[in-house]
Order: structure tokens, then C-alpha cells, then sequence
């Protein structure tokens, strides 16, 4: 992907990115730890995971915790929270249960090497240049949790500076990012898996019956001079597959226009 304003430094920067886990959802120890192996062999500079890593429970990832802690890149793993991982879905006691339930996650995906943003932002640097990384907490339409707070995740960030967005629903980005008086050059998002069903096949057609709900449901969009990518999730819920839709590790090459 091209940018007039990309940071030289950042030029053949690379990102890799994951969504959707729903560790859940996975009884084939396998063939997970072959997804997580793939993520690593592609060497990239950082690795963004963005939301889901759950179905309901923080206690479904124990089992997958060490060989997701594998993932490593140069400058880390970091991750945000989608609308699975707060417990809405489960019965709980209490609320205090479910609270801590989430605060049992939030020290899971530290332990594993996760840097959570929570409303939050960091910053990469390279010789002296720096991007922006800013991640949300998930914001949905409709009934969707709305714990997202923009303003606050940008704080201490300007609007001159690269930035890089992590939204785990891509409603957010079309109601929210694009109305921000913020650029947002590249944002990344998940949530939709392409419904796990569909009919893609590369140049010809992309069709899915979930682009009835979402407008941005898989791939990558523009829309007033920002982008965004749509990842087709790691795993899955519901549904025991995939037909049409296959999981994804999306590789994104951020590269300065005019840069050999």
C-alpha cells in the first residue's frame, strides 16, 4: 500500500494481521500452532491482532495461550478487544464475575506478549521517524457494544503524524473514523468473517450474503483518502467451517510513493 505522507523510514515497512481468533471454537491443537507458525514465517515487522480472541469466556484461551505467545515481530504483537471478549454473551452470577472475567483476559493477553490497547495509543519508531498506532476498544452499530472512545485514543497524537487505526468492526470506521476531523491513513478491522460463506474468486467476483449488513465486510476499501482492510478472521464460531471464505493472515507492505 502507497502513501504520499508515509514516513521514509517506514518505507517496505511491513504489517501482518490477524482477527477473529475465537479460540472457543478450536479442537485441532495442530492446526492452530501450523496458523500461528504461518504468521511467523512471514517475518514481518509488527503484528497486529485486531479483537476476538474469545467466544464468551476468558478461561477458552488457557489452553491456547503458550502457542499464541510464539507470535513474535521486531517491533511486538499488539491487539484490541472485540465485542466477544467482554462476556456479553455469557450468563454470569454477578457483574463482578463478568468484570473479572475481563480483567482475567486483559492479564492473559499480557502474559501471552500482547500489548492491549485499550482507547490507547503508541508510537513506532525508525530512525528517528515515528507512526502512529492508535487502537479502540470495540464499537459497533446497532446493539453492538459501543466501549470505542476516538477521542480519547488519540489523545497526544496530531493530525500531522502517520497514524495507523485498530477497530475490531468496520461499522466503526464507516460511522465514526471517516467523520473524524482526523486522517486516519490505514485502519484495520475484523468482525465480519465474510459470514464464513461466500463466492470470491480474485479479479471476477466477491460476493457474500453478510454485504447486506456490513459495506465493508473483507479486503481493502478507500473512502476519502483513507483505507481500510476488512480481515476474513483466524478462526471461526458458530458454524464448525468455511465455505468460500477462507481464514486469513492479511501482509501489508506500507510503502512511500516515489521510493524505489
Amino acid at each position: 500500500m502507497e502513501f504520499d505522507d508515509l514516513p521514509d523510514a517506514f518505507h517496505n515497512y511491513q504489517i501482518t494481521q490477524i482477527s477473529d481468533v475465537h479460540s472457543g471454537s478450536f479442537d485441532d491443537y495442530k492446526k492452530v500452532e501450523y496458523g500461528v507458525n504461518l504468521v511467523n514465517e512471514q517475518k514481518s515487522d509488527v503484528i497486529f491482532f485486531t479483537g476476538d480472541i474469545v467466544n464468551n469466556r476468558s478461561d477458552e484461551l488457557e489452553p491456547w495461550k503458550e502457542v499464541f505467545s510464539r507470535l513474535e515481530a521486531k517491533d511486538g504483537v499488539y491487539s484490541i478487544l472485540g465485542n466477544h471478549d467482554y462476556g456479553d454473551y455469557a450468563v454470569w452470577e454477578t457483574e463482578e464475575e463478568k468484570a473479572q472475567n475481563l480483567e482475567n483476559l486483559k492479564a492473559m493477553q499480557k502474559e501471552m506478549g500482547f500489548d492491549l490497547l485499550l482507547n490507547s495509543n503508541r508510537f513506532l519508531e525508525r530512525d528517528g521517524e515515528k507512526i502512529a498506532l492508535v487502537g479502540v476498544e470495540n464499537w459497533g452499530r446497532g446493539g453492538f457494544k459501543k466501549a470505542g472512545d476516538l477521542q480519547k485514543a488519540k489523545e497526544g497524537v496530531s493530525n500531522d503524524d502517520f497514524k495507523i487505526l485498530l477497530s475490531h468492526d468496520p461499522s466503526h470506521w464507516e460511522d465514526v473514523v471517516l467523520q473524524d476531523d482526523y486522517h486516519f491513513h490505514l485502519t484495520l478491522s475484523g468482525h465480519t468473517h465474510g459470514m464464513q460463506f461466500g463466492v470470491e474468486i480474485p479479479g471476477w467476483v466477491k460476493w457474500s450474503p453478510v454485504k447486506w449488513r456490513y459495506k465493508y465486510w473483507a479486503g481493502i476499501y478507500k473512502e476519502l483518502g483513507q483505507f481500510i482492510n476488512v480481515n476474513r478472521g483466524f478462526g471461526f464460531i458458530g458454524y464448525p467451517g468455511r465455505f468460500g471464505i477462507w481464514p486469513e493472515i492479511t501482509v501489508i507492505t506500507l510503502k512511500k510513493k516515489g521510493l524505489a
